[in-house]
């Protein structure tokens, strides 16, 4: 049995993930996703905007969106039994993804269970979850974004890729790999940054000969060609998007000891694998990812520190490798130990995880008090009348959840590099809900925008302007007249 303990361990964790995407509880960016998909499903050829009634761009169509979209407009399944397929195949991707990767580095038969939970748990006492980052907890809340999706296709990638610089893959191999490479950073732009320095570091380690070379070249060359030919969206425009995301990001350089301490002990794992090979994959990875992270913080450009996963999954999987792969077998049990006790900690800190399954009730005190409770949804506005299409005016955080039912917001609940007036747009939001705008101000910004709804505090109702229904936290939905 201890010698299956960590393939135990691992396929819990895997049931738990499963069952908590059939919760599918709603945090972040979940409205975002499923916002995109409702616009892909009633048209996806011209969806527009996904957040505000403007014909736009947007970086949120991927190939994976206008999957998901196809789908709903094909089998008319609603947009969240949608998002629950789509985390089950990420999620099928991600712990494959792994399996597939880690075998490249360990044959040991522990080695990938090992893997997946250090992924999961291997962070630090302080709970953190972000888009991208793949804690139990950050994973639970996201397993339906197109990150997972994204860094599930990742981990093939780079086994895939392992394989073809150490072998003698043909032409066609390396051609699949470009177009895979491309369409990684499509779908979640981040997660493909990340990606791309995993690959340039699995290639440096393997020290590809010339013939290998010129299928490198064409590769690099065909995924460039299918970013610039998708049509939803310019990739390249991306890198001119401005200074739009950089103070979001800003908080991803707060108490990293305490988000990530116990990712110091994949660290010193990497210590130890670089004495023994400079030139380690995981090494160079890592290195890269530290890199960039810095980089990032020096300079000021925040948003650089979503490629931190690219320092953090070397230096996990290197914490579970040092169990199967370090040389003598007093040596394999304490860092066995010492690792089990690490991911016990991490496991601890990620407890509230589980009532995303049971719910806070269920759970006993100490656990419930690490629970983060849910958003609730603005189902109870479309109960009320609110429509497809309709435009509400609301603030940030009502924002980034009514598109997810088909309304348009006046203001993008998240930053939008392809949405010209969107600084205008939030000032506008801003003057109607201020105490001192005046009813005829209100309704000028309500008639500007073509809104037919708000939702906001009590007080708002005048001419032109009633109340139809109460909702949780103290809200209103208001109707306007035409």
């Amino acid at each position: 049995m201890g010698r299956s303990l960590p393939q135990v361990a691992a396929v819990l964790v895997l049931v738990l993930l499963v069952l908590v995407v059939v919760r599918l509880p709603w945090a972040g960016d979940l409205g975002m996703h499923a916002a995109t998909v409702q616009r892909l499903w009633h048209d996806p050829v011209h969806p527009g905007n996904p957040l505000v009634d403007a014909d736009t761009p947007s970086p949120y169509y991927s190939p994976w969106m206008l999957v998901l979209g196809c789908l709903a407009r094909l089998t008319g399944l609603s947009v969240f039994v949608v998002l629950r397929m789509a985390a089950l195949v990420a999620l099928g991707l991600l712990v494959t993804g792994v399996w597939r990767y880690v075998r490249t580095l360990s044959a040991h038969r522990a080695a990938p269970a090992l893997a997946l939970l250090a992924l999961v748990f291997l962070w630090g006492p302080v709970l953190f979850g972000w888009s991208g980052f793949v804690s139990l907890n950050s994973l639970a809340l996201t397993v339906s974004y197109p990150s997972v999706f994204a860094l599930g296709l990742s981990f093939h990638f780079w086994a895939w890729l392992t394989g073809a610089v150490r072998g003698r893959a043909g032409w066609g191999a390396w051609l699949g790999l470009g177009a895979l490479w491309a369409l990684i950073l499509l779908c979640h732009q981040f997660t493909g940054v990340v990606a791309t320095l995993g690959a340039t570091a699995m290639v440096i380690a393997a020290r590809p000969g010339r013939a290998v070379l010129p299928r490198l070249g064409a590769a690099f060359a065909l995924g460039l060609v299918v970013l610039w030919l998708w049509p939803y969206y310019d990739f390249f425009a991306l890198f001119s998007a401005g200074s739009g995301l950089e103070a979001i990001h800003r908080s991803l350089y707060r108490d990293l000891a305490g988000r990530f301490g116990l990712v110091l002990l994949g660290v010193a794992a990497l210590v130890l694998r670089g004495r023994r090979d400079r030139r380690d994959p995981l090494v160079l990875f890592f290195a890269l990812g530290v890199l960039m992270f810095t980089a990032g913080g020096l300079t000021g450009h925040y948003s650089w520190g979503r490629a931190l996963p690219a320092a953090l999954i070397p230096a996990q999987l290197a914490a579970a490798l040092e169990t199967v792969s370090a040389g003598r077998r007093a040596v394999r049990t304490g860092w066995a130990c010492v690792l089990g006790a690490a991911l016990a900690v991490g496991a601890w800190t990620q407890a509230g995880t589980l009532g995303y399954v049971t719910g806070r009730d269920a759970l006993p005190g100490a656990v419930a008090a690490k629970y983060r409770t849910p958003w609730t949804g603005y189902q109870w506005i479309m109960r009320a009348g609110v429509r497809y299409g309709d435009v509400v005016m609301a603030r940030t955080m009502p924002a980034r959840q009514i598109p997810a039912y088909g309304p348009y917001t006046v203001a993008p609940g998240y930053p939008d590099l392809f949405l010209p007036d969107a600084t205008r747009r939030e000032a506008a939001v801003t003057r109607f809900f201020d105490a001192g705008t005046s009813p005829a101000q209100r309704r000028a910004i309500l008639r500007e925008y073509g809104v037919r709804w708000v939702v906001g505090p009590a007080g708002l109702a005048g001419p032109g302007v009633r109340k139809v229904t109460s909702g949780p936290g103290g809200q209103w939905l208001y109707r306007v007249a035409p």
